[in-house]
């Protein structure tokens, strides 16, 4: 069954630029039918959708440089000798497939739940070093399966320290204040509900990619190895300082200290929300500084890294677009709606749910999706006497559900392990189905 479900996804599904273009096509026709035209501009909305899109093509550049950032100073960081070893050590309880789908799978989902960037860029890390150990030693792997598994914990972050919407409504002036008030991690992140619902996700997911990675066909694979990080020997002049330690150690230690005091400076009740992308590329940035030694190492492990950061650069904008379409012609505010009809005290968390899971697949950012839903879902929940808090965590399982489909998230991951989107895809499905079992049984128990 796994075979055939491979199969159909080798033979249906298009490169994640091709995926992007058609989701961009099929948002504008969506938005054509489903949106209501302004009334001076009725026969002149096709060219209004195409303006939001214009609009929100260019609303993500920031976003897109820290993605590429993250992707390429964590590469960076894995190039270093101390890194090799210490996921070294990990690659040696991965002499099987299913050996390897459990333990990359399990330090995924852990380290998720502190923060997804960290999560995301060591995930893929892990599984492109397990798939290096396999090959050098001539054993075949599922490496597709390893890929999954590394990408696993982008279901499980909307739950964590770096989570969007809860993190978001705990500040004391988010944009809903007057509404819903303040509601604290303790309500959301750390509430009994979530806390179960990451410990079945955390021991489930590992064991079922475990039982499945022993049902799955092991097979070789071809993996181009990183380029070695050497220094030239004909080095003259001024160029000498390139490689010489101390600047580069001593830059690095010092951007190192910085990340480390604002971590101790932080006020306790504000928790691990200091970890955001910023932090998280500039400790990264310190990191690979120091442990490569040199700005000569460093630079020649970026220019190793950076080829992986293509499909970033070149598809986000693309996908800010498609935001743009449902923000501006509130096609996003339409889904919402819709789930919201037919919701009552029961189904509503369900219903949030879902509704969240299918506006992932648009808009694949969990503080921009908090923006479109958030109101609204909140709106519902006070007239129907649901708990606010329940309804945000009930939205944060649906954006981070359907991240398994969305290949906009993998793409750091692709680049890293050079792996394809078609090729991950049957068993991220896979992560997806038990995902939901766990979501809706949860909501509906608590």
């Amino acid at each position: 069954m796994t075979k055939r479900f491979r199969q159909l996804f080798y033979h249906l599904f298009p490169s994640p630029f091709a995926i992007a273009i058609i989701i961009s096509v099929m948002v504008f026709f969506l938005a054509l039918i489903f949106t209501q035209r302004p009334e001076n501009a009725v026969s002149a909305y096709p060219i209004k959708i195409l303006e939001y899109w214009q609009t929100g093509f260019w609303e993500l550049l920031a976003f897109t440089m820290q993605m590429a950032l993250i992707l390429i100073l964590g590469h960076t960081l894995a190039l270093t000798p101390i890194f090799n070893k210490l996921i070294g050590q990990l690659t040696k309880y991965c002499n099987t497939t299913a050996q390897a789908a459990l333990i990359v799978s399990l330090f995924t989902i852990l380290l998720s739940f502190f923060n997804w960037g960290l999560c995301l860029v060591f995930g893929a890390i892990f599984a492109r070093k397990v798939a290096e150990r396999s090959q050098q030693l001539g054993k075949p792997l599922n490496y597709p399966l390893i890929g999954a598994a590394g990408y696993a914990g982008m279901m499980c972050w909307h739950g964590g320290f770096s989570a969007s919407a809860p993190l978001t409504v705990s500040g004391k002036d988010h944009f809903l204040i007057n509404q819903i008030g303040r509601i604290g991690i303790d309500e959301t992140i750390l509430s009994n509900m979530n806390l179960v619902t990451w410990l079945c996700l955390v021991i489930l997911i590992p064991l079922s990619l475990c039982l499945l990675g022993k049902m799955v066909k092991d097979k070789p694979f071809n993996l181009k190895a990183d380029d070695s990080v050497v220094e030239s020997d004909s080095v003259v002049g001024a160029e000498k300082f390139d490689h010489y330690k101390l600047p580069a150690i001593g830059l690095g230690v010092i951007i190192c200290f910085i990340a480390i005091r604002q971590a101790f400076n932080t006020p306790s009740d504000a928790g691990l929300g200091f970890i955001d992308l910023n932090y998280v590329n500039f400790l990264l940035f310190g990191l690979g500084l120091t442990f490569h030694g040199t700005f000569a190492k460093f630079l020649k492990a970026v220019q190793t890294a950076v080829g992986g950061s293509t499909g970033i650069i070149i598809q986000f904008p693309l996908y800010a677009g498609i935001m743009g379409i449902m923000k501006y012609s509130g096609l996003g505010a339409e889904i919402s709606y819709a789930f919201v009809a037919i919701s009552n005290q029961t189904t509503l968390p369900i219903f949030t749910f879902l509704s969240a899971g299918l506006v992932n697949i648009f808009v694949p950012s969990g503080g921009g999706q908090w923006v479109v839903q958030g109101p609204i879902v909140t709106e519902a929940a006070q007239t129907l006497g649901v708990s606010i808090p329940k309804t945000v965590m009930a939205l944060s399982y649906g954006d981070q559900l359907t991240n398994m489909l969305q290949p906009f998230w993998a793409l750091p991951l692709l680049g890293i392990t050079q792996l394809k989107a078609k090729d991950i895809l049957p068993y991220s499905g896979f992560i997806l189905l038990i995902g939901s079992v766990i979501f809706i049984t949860n909501l509906l128990i608590f």
